[in-house]
């Protein structure tokens, strides 16, 4: 007789003898809940009769509880992926919550500051907006092409919420605390400028480098001066301070841009994109530098030769103190010291805002920046290697800032106050200094190795105009309202509409001439293994500004 026995997990199988089969106890001390013990007697010629031990899948016949018809592997499974959310889910959950609490404790604090028309809700209105603005422009992309510029969306989100009308009513923002919100950008966007320079790339800079980071900043910003003089009637001193302000490229555009087609092996063998990439963090010193020195000329009082000779000393001034605070922070904290990295990333970002801040209350504008330049510069120089951790942590404040620093520069804008013919004028003293910029860039380039199509594309990427611009084009225009002068506020307003104007036509117009021209006259390496392209010049993974920079 044969037959199928099915015993519980506790069961145990015996022999004839009446004694525990060893080999049943081997196998229950193996169960789980999914195994069962199947024995199966069989018949043999001697009267005695064994048992043969083997695991069976646990079956299971029950319903599902939820439809009575399906089995629990189906709707049971669906329901344990979303309940508990786990994933992208749950980290939305989690930062909206945390925002909410964060939000519900500070209106708890403040009350009406955190209502409509009050300036904490302005200011986190106005953060969300940029912050979706930009991830959204960074979504849009052309094939072959890098993608455009999220500082423009977060600028647009600025200047939308400042003029559509209901909206204007309910987020407003005091100027005081958008002129220290900006001015915390700038420290911040100065101290990372700072740590990012390579001192031994500065040693081993060639010529053409510092002709092209040096020549067309310096050949913009007198042009500027020029034109805006004679065809916006602004002074000599705020002409150079508007010169200054466009004089700076946009290392944002132009790094990811090269990047992409450097990715394709495009010009690297010439050089193209290293030149372009290492002359722009120069080039926004220069211009940054030229800036501080024409605005603390043009706040001094008095004869003109004292203003001048004051403005050179405040650099001088800005320099000491940088290299000053620079070697204390090489040696305070010491690395024994706990917590180290972040320690240094406190007293980078604290005495970088103190240097701006404090600069302005002494009376020194055009000492802050350079001061804040100078000592992150001169302490990263000191912490070599290690200085990794702390541009990490500089960057993440300014992922927070950046956002803010545009949509503030946008909410500057309201479309009932502007000139038309103001706006003209502006537009045509930009567009006499970009010709002259393209036209002086390509004379740069001369002489240094590359051929007719090569200092074409040079000099057609090195127009886009974005971050500095945003950074110091309003800063003029606080140090005006806090002398509560009128003209000098017309003259700042003036530098800061035509510094917005230069980021709308040139970030964009500039990140897709690099991408439309770069394949057409630059070259490709003759053996792209040598370059490292390994015969395939484009991956499937694409470059954004936020993993370029």
């Amino acid at each position: 007789m044969e037959g199928t026995l099915s015993r519980p997990l506790s069961s145990v199988s015996q022999g004839t003898d009446g004694g525990v089969s060893p080999i049943c106890n081997h196998a229950e001390s193996h169960l789980n809940a999914d195994q069962a013990l199947q024995v199966v007697p069989k018949r043999s010629e001697s009267p005695s009769v064994t048992e043969e031990t083997v695991f069976i899948p646990h079956s299971v016949t029950s319903v599902d509880a939820c439809t009575n018809t399906d089995p629990p592997d189906k709707c049971c499974e669906r329901l344990q992926m979303i309940c508990p959310p786990r994933g992208i889910i749950a980290a939305l959950i989690t930062k909206v919550t945390m925002a909410a609490v964060l939000f519900g404790v500070v209106w708890s604090i403040t009350v009406k500051e955190c209502e409509p028309g009050g300036n904490l809700f302005g200011i986190v209105v106005l953060f969300i907006c940029a912050v979706i603005a930009g991830r959204v422009m960074g979504l849009i992309r052309l094939p072959k092409l890098p993608p455009l510029p999220p500082l423009l969306g977060m600028l647009l989100a600025g200047i939308l919420l400042r003029n559509i009308p209901v909206v204007t009513d309910a987020v407003q923002i005091d100027k005081e605390w958008s002129s220290s919100l900006r001015t915390i950008a700038l420290a911040v966007i100065l101290a990372r400028a700072g740590l990012g320079l390579d001192s031994s790339a500065l040693k081993k800079l060639k010529g053409v480098c510092v002709r092209v980071a040096m020549g067309p900043c310096l050949i913009e910003a007198s042009t500027v001066a020029v034109a805006s003089h004679f065809i916006m009637g602004l002074p000599w001193v705020w002409g150079f301070i508007l010169g200054f302000v466009l004089g700076a490229v946009s290392p944002a555009v132009v790094v990811p841009s090269m990047l992409v087609l450097a990715k394709e092996g495009y010009g690297v063998e010439q050089g193209v994109p290293t030149l372009l990439m290492a002359a722009g963090s120069f080039d926004d010193i220069l211009a940054i530098t030229g800036f501080t020195t024409c605005l603390g000329v043009a706040s001094a009082t008095g004869a003109a030769w004292f203003n001048i000779l004051r403005g050179v000393l405040e650099v001088f001034g800005g320099m000491v103190a940088g290299i000053l605070l620079g070697f204390f922070l090489q040696y305070f904290p010491s690395k024994d010291q706990k917590h180290v990295v972040m320690k240094r990333s406190f007293f980078v970002l604290g005495l970088s805002v103190f240097a701006v801040f404090g600069s302005n209350v002494a009376g020194f504008p055009g000492s802050g920046g350079l001061c804040t330049l100078v000592l992150a510069f001169v302490a990263g120089v000191g912490w070599g290697d290690t200085k990794a951790p702390v541009e990490e942590i500089v960057g993440r404040a300014w992922d927070i800032f950046q956002p803010l620093l545009f949509g503030l520069i946008g909410t500057e804008i309201t479309f009932s106050t502007l000139d038309g013919h103001r706006v003209g004028l502006g537009i045509a003293a930009l567009m006499i200094a970009l010709a002259v910029r393209l036209l002086f860039t390509f004379v740069m380039v001369m002489c240094a190795g590359f051929n007719f199509k090569e200092k074409i594309f040079i000099a057609l990427a090195w127009m886009p105009k974005a971050t500095v611009q945003a950074a110091i084009g309003s800063t003029a225009l606080d140090m005006a309202r806090k002398k509560q002068d009128a003209e000098l506020e017309s003259y700042g307003m003036d530098v800061l509409t035509v510094a917005v104007l230069s980021i709308l036509l040139t970030a964009p117009i500039g990140a897709l001439l690099i991408g439309l021209c770069g394949p057409f006259l630059l070259q490709k390496p003759k053996n792209p293994s040598a370059w490292g392209l390994g015969g395939r010049q484009s991956t499937d993974t694409p470059v954004t500004y936020e993993s370029a920079i």
